[in-house]
């Protein structure tokens, strides 16, 4: 089972957007493209859910690799 968590990889403000185009295996320009049309659609209630969804989503584990 997969799990959503935030992109320490693919982060511009705090990687939800990064971590939702992971979990769904989409680009990350496209649901950072759709978050921003979101915003000024529902006048900043995006924005907030934004915030909101990145204070319970946790950052991505640190991936340790041994050569």
């Amino acid at each position: 089972m997969r799990k959503l968590f935030r992109s320490r990889a693919n982060s511009v403000v705090t990687g939800l957007c990064g971590g939702i185009a992971e979990f769904l295996g989409i680009s990350t320009t496209l649901v950072r493209l759709l978050m921003i049309i979101a915003a000024f659609c529902s006048f900043g209630t995006t924005v907030l859910l934004y915030f909101i969804a990145s204070l319970f989503i946790p950052k991505a584990p640190y991936m340790h690799y041994h050569y």
